[in-house]
C-alpha cells in the first residue's frame, strides 16, 4: 500500500472521532457523561490516533528506515487500540469496569508496543541528527500507558471518593501534558520549520534534547503532587513544565522572526502552543494560591477547557491540515487540498481564539453560552473542508504539475481584513448576549433623582460578613453623587441592588465590583438579589434625610390567580411528570447539570425553577444496599450551587461544598442503608434552593422487597410563587405560607393524566416529601394500605391490620402497598387538607381485568 493511500485510510479513523466529537457537542444537554465523553473523544480517540500515527511516519523518516510496505503491524495496533478506545467509551456510558477496565488494558498495551518499537528502531538506525524527536515519542507512548491506567483506577467503584479526586488531575496532566505535549514539543523540532519553509534555527536540537528530562521530571512531580493531594507540589510540577517548556521553545522564535506564520495550518499550530504556555502559567498561580485540594480541582475547569480546545484542538487541526496537503499525491493535488484547506482561515481562527477567551474567561454565563457555540461552529467547520479537500486532490490526482511557485494566496491586509471580521462576529455576539441580560454586567438605565446636584462625591465601601453588608446604611447628603464599592469577601456569589435601579453585577468570592449610584435626592433601600439573600439579612439603607424610600412594585400572582389555575385544565402541550417508577439498575454513573428553567407548575402559572436536570423534581436514582453512586454536578445556573444526598453517609465539606457557576464536582458514596432518600441543594438558604426546585429522589431496596405489579413514586413539595415567570418568594417560604403543594412538581396533574392499575392488582406507591417546610399525611381515598414501610423499617405487613395514611415529615420517605377490589377511580391527597386543596391531589383510575 503506497504513502498516500495509507495515511488517507488512517487519517479517516481520527476524522470519524472528529466527527463524534461535533456530534456529542451539538447534543451535549441530552448525553449521559458528555463532559467525559467530549474530553475523551478528543484527547483519546482523535489525537491518540493521530499521534501514533505520525509519530511512527515522523519516525521513519528522522531515521531513515523504510516503513514496513504491508504495514501489517501497524495496522494491528492502531485496530486494538480502537477496539480499546471504544470499549473505554462505551463501558463509560453503560457503567460496567470491566469493560472499561479491558479497553484501558488495550490502550495501555499498545503504547507500550509502541514505545518498545520505537525504541528497537532508534537502536538500529544509524546516529541521527533528530534521534531526540523519537525519544520524546518513546516517553510519551510510555506516559499514555501511565495515564490510562489511571483512568481505569479512577472508574473503579471501589476507589474511595478522595482518591478519585486526586486521580483525576494526575490523570489529566499525564495523558495531556505528557503523551500530547511531549509528542507535540518532539515534533515541532522539525515540523514547524518545514511548515514555515525556512531553516531550523541554531541550538533547536540541543534545547530539545536538554528540556527532555526537565520535562519528564516536572511532569512526575506534579503528578505525584496530585496523587497526594498537595497543591503545592502540584504547582511545582507544573512550574517546572512550564520552564522546560519555555526553554525548548525559545529557540524557534528566530524561525518566526524569519518567516510569520501566515497560512491556517502555521497559525492554527502556533494559537495551540500560545494556549498551551497560558494555560500552564495559569496553572502554577492557581494551584501554588489554592487553599485546599478541592479548590484545585474547581480551578482546575477553566484549565481544562484551555488546554482542550485552545491548544489540543487548534494543534491537532493545524497538523492536519499541513500534513494532508503532503500525503494526498502530486503537486497539482496539493495545491488544490491547501486552497480549500485555507478558505475563510482568519476568520475561523480570529472567532475560535477570541470566543475561547470569553469562554475561560470571567464573562456571564449567556456570553460564555454564544461564545462557545462560536467556537465548535468554527472549529467544526474544518471537517467538511477537509473532506472537500480530500476530494479535490483526488480530482486533481492525474492533473499535470506546473513548474513554478504555488499560485499567491490573499494579501496580508486581505487576511487582516477577514480576522477583524471574525473578531466582529465575536464582538457582536458577546453585545447581544449582553443586552439579553444587562444586569450580568451592572448596566443600569435607571434615571437620576430629580434633585440639584452638589457637585461632590460620597464614595463607600462596602464588604461582606457572612449575610450582611458591612456598613449596612450609608449617610449621603442630599444632591451628592454615591459611588459604592462592593467587595464580596463572603463565600458565595452577591450582588448589591438599589431601589433607584442601579445594581452590580454578581460578584463571586473575593470580586470587587463599582457601582456609581448617580446623584441621591431621597432615601434608598439596597438588597442582594440572589433569591433569599435579601430575607436573610442581606439588605441596605442610603439615608439622606429626604423623602422616602423609592419603591418597586413588582407583578404577582394573586389568590385569585391560583384559584382558577387549581380548577383549570393544562393547556394542550401539557406532559405530566411520568410517576412510573423504573426497576433498579446497576448504572449510577450520572451528571447532574443545574439550569434555570422556566416552568409551568399549575395551569396558567409558570416560575423561573433551579432544576437538576432540567427538571423537578430532578431525576431518580434506584439501587441496591452497597452500591455505589457516583453523581457529577455542574453549575449552568447563575448563583452558586450544592447537593446533599441523604442516602450516603460521609463528611460533608468537600462533597456538599458550594459550587461557583461554570464549576463541577463529583460526589461519590456508598449506599449503606435502605430507604426512600432525599436529595437536594444544601446552599444557603437552603429553604429558598429546595423550594425553587432543587431537590429528588434516591430509593435504595430493602433487600426482601418483593415484586408487584405497579410501582409509582409521589414526590411532595411546595411551591412559594414569585411573580409571573420569576423566582421563588423567599419571604413566604420564611414564613412557611405555600401556594401551592404539588405532587412531582406540578398541580393536581394526575388529576388530568391520572395513574393506572388493574382490579386484584398490587400496587405500590413510594412518596417522599421533600418539603423544604411540609410534611405529608398520604391518602388513598377508597383504599387501604396493607403494607407500610417508611423510615428504613416496615410499619405494617400484610394481615389482619390496615392503615389508612402514611405520615411523613419534612424529608422522610416510605411506601405503601394495596391492591383495588373494583373499578373506579379513587383520588389520593395528603390529608393535611388544606394542602390537598393547594394541588397535593391525584387519581387512581382502575379497570376491570380482561376478559
Amino acid at each position: 500500500m503506497n504513502r498516500s493511500r495509507w495515511h488517507l485510510r488512517v487519517g479517516s479513523i481520527v476524522f470519524a472521532w472528529l466527527a463524534a466529537l461535533v456530534v456529542v457537542a451539538l447534543v451535549h444537554r441530552s448525553v449521559p457523561i458528555s463532559g467525559w465523553l467530549l474530553i475523551h473523544l478528543l484527547g483519546l480517540g482523535a489525537a491518540g490516533n493521530a499521534i501514533l500515527i505520525w509519530s511512527r511516519h515522523f519516525t521513519d523518516a528522522l531515521l531513515r528506515r523504510p516503513p514496513d510496505p504491508s504495514r501489517a503491524g501497524q495496522a494491528w495496533r492502531i485496530g486494538v487500540f480502537n477496539v480499546g478506545a471504544v470499549a473505554v467509551v462505551a463501558g463509560m456510558i453503560v457503567d460496567l469496569w470491566p469493560v472499561i477496565l479491558a479497553g484501558g488494558v488495550a490502550v495501555g498495551a499498545v503504547a507500550l508496543i509502541h514505545a518498545v518499537t520505537l525504541i528497537r528502531q532508534l537502536r538500529r538506525a544509524l546516529p541521527s541528527r533528530f534521534g531526540d524527536t523519537v525519544r520524546y515519542y518513546v516517553a510519551a507512548a510510555a506516559l499514555l500507558s501511565v495515564g490510562a491506567g489511571l483512568g481505569v483506577a479512577m472508574a473503579n467503584p471501589a476507589l474511595p471518593g478522595t482518591s478519585h479526586d486526586r486521580f483525576v488531575i494526575a490523570h489529566a496532566a499525564v495523558n495531556l501534558f505528557g503523551f500530547v505535549g511531549l509528542s507535540v514539543l518532539g515534533t515541532l523540532v522539525t515540523l514547524w520549520p518545514t511548515m514555515l519553509r525556512t531553516r531550523m534555527a541554531d541550538g533547536v536540537e540541543v534545547a530539545a534534547r536538554r528540556g527532555l528530562p526537565v520535562l519528564v521530571a516536572g511532569l512526575g512531580v506534579g503528578a505525584l503532587g496530585a496523587v497526594a493531594g498537595s497543591p503545592v507540589l502540584t504547582a511545582a510540577g507544573a512550574l517546572g513544565y512550564l520552564a522546560a517548556a519555555g526553554y525548548v521553545l525559545m529557540p524557534h522564535l528566530d524561525e518566526v522572526r524569519r518567516k510569520r506564520p501566515g497560512s491556517f495550518a502555521t497559525l492554527s499550530v502556533f494559537s495551540g502552543v500560545v494556549w498551551l504556555l497560558g494555560s500552564l502559567s495559569y496553572a502554577v498561580v492557581a494551584f501554588a494560591t489554592a487553599p485546599t485540594w478541592p479548590a484545585v480541582l474547581d480551578r482546575a475547569g477553566p484549565l481544562t477547557v484551555a488546554v482542550l480546545a485552545g491548544f489540543l484542538v487548534q494543534v491537532l487541526l493545524g497538523s492536519l491540515s499541513y500534513l494532508t496537503t503532503i500525503v494526498v499525491g502530486g503537486r497539482a493535488s496539493a495545491i488544490a487540498a491547501t486552497t480549500e484547506l485555507e478558505r475563510g482561515a482568519p476568520w475561523r481562527l480570529a472567532v475560535a481564539n477570541f470566543a475561547l477567551l470569553l469562554c475561560v474567561l470571567p464573562t456571564p454565563s449567556l456570553v460564555r453560552m454564544a461564545a462557545s457555540v462560536l467556537v465548535l461552529a468554527a472549529y467544526a467547520a474544518f471537517l467538511p473542508l477537509l473532506v472537500r479537500a480530500v476530494w479535490l486532490a483526488r480530482k486533481n490526482r492525474d492533473t499535470p504539475s506546473t513548474p513554478g511557485p504555488p499560485p499567491a494566496g490573499p494579501s496580508a491586509r486581505h487576511r487582516l481584513g477577514v480576522a477583524a471580521a471574525g473578531l466582529g462576529v465575536v464582538v457582536l455576539t458577546a453585545a447581544a448576549a449582553v443586552a439579553a441580560d444587562p444586569a450580568a454586567v451592572g448596566i443600569s438605565t435607571a434615571p437620576t433623582a430629580s434633585v440639584t446636584a452638589t457637585g461632590q462625591t460620597t464614595e463607600v465601601e462596602v464588604h461582606v460578613e457572612g449575610m450582611r453588608y458591612v456598613p449596612d446604611t450609608i449617610e449621603v447628603p442630599a444632591g451628592n453623587r454615591l459611588v459604592v464599592t462592593l467587595v464580596n469577601t463572603g463565600s458565595d456569589r452577591h450582588d448589591l441592588v438599589l431601589s433607584n435601579g442601579t445594581r452590580t453585577g454578581r460578584l463571586t468570592p473575593g470580586e470587587t465590583a463599582v457601582l456609581d449610584a448617580g446623584v441621591i435626592g431621597t432615601d434608598l433601600d439596597g438588597w442582594c438579589s440572589v433569591a433569599g439573600h435579601r430575607q436573610m439579612g442581606m439588605t441596605m439603607a442610603v439615608r439622606t434625610g429626604g423623602a422616602p424610600a423609592q419603591e418597586t412594585v413588582a407583578p404577582t400572582i394573586s389568590a385569585d390567580d391560583i384559584a382558577r389555575s387549581l380548577t383549570a385544565h393544562p393547556g394542550a402541550g401539557f406532559v405530566p411528570h411520568d410517576p412510573v417508577l423504573a426497576a433498579a439498575t446497576p448504572d449510577h454513573r450520572i451528571t447532574l447539570s443545574v439550569t434555570e428553567t422556566e416552568r409551568e407548575v399549575s395551569p396558567g402559572i409558570t416560575q423561573r425553577l433551579w432544576t437538576f436536570g432540567g427538571k423537578a423534581p430532578g431525576p431518580t436514582l434506584r439501587g441496591k444496599v452497597g452500591d455505589v453512586f457516583e453523581i457529577t454536578l455542574v453549575n449552568d445556573g447563575t448563583i452558586g450551587h450544592s447537593i446533599d444526598f441523604h442516602a450516603g453517609a460521609l463528611a460533608p465539606d468537600v462533597p456538599m461544598r458550594t459550587i461557583q457557576p461554570g464549576e463541577r464536582l463529583v460526589y461519590r458514596f456508598t449506599a449503606p442503608r435502605a430507604g426512600v432518600w432525599l436529595y437536594h441543594c444544601s446552599t444557603m438558604p437552603m429553604s429558598v434552593h429546595i423550594a425553587n426546585g432543587m431537590f429528588g429522589a434516591v430509593i435504595v431496596d430493602p433487600p426482601d422487597l418483593a415484586p408487584v405489579h405497579r410501582e409509582y413514586l409521589l414526590v411532595q413539595s411546595e411551591y412559594y410563587l414569585g411573580p409571573p415567570g420569576g423566582e421563588v418568594d423567599a419571604a413566604k417560604v420564611a414564613t412557611d405560607e405555600p401556594d401551592l403543594v404539588v405532587f412531582n412538581g406540578y398541580a393536581n396533574q394526575y388529576d388530568h393524566a391520572p395513574l393506572t392499575a388493574r382490579v386484584g392488582e398490587r400496587v405500590r406507591i413510594w412518596v417522599l416529601a421533600a418539603g423544604p417546610n411540609r410534611g405529608s399525611s398520604f391518602h388513598v381515598v377508597g383504599g387501604q394500605f396493607d403494607t407500610v414501610w417508611s423510615e428504613g423499617d416496615y410499619r405494617l405487613r400484610r394481615g389482619p391490620g390496615g392503615a389508612q395514611t402514611l405520615g411523613l415529615s419534612a424529608a422522610q420517605g416510605g411506601f405503601v402497598e394495596l391492591s383495588f377490589e373494583q373499578p373506579g377511580h379513587y383520588p389520593f391527597v395528603t390529608h393535611a387538607m388544606v394542602d390537598a386543596e393547594r394541588g397535593a391531589h391525584g387519581v387512581i383510575a382502575v379497570t376491570a381485568q380482561p376478559g
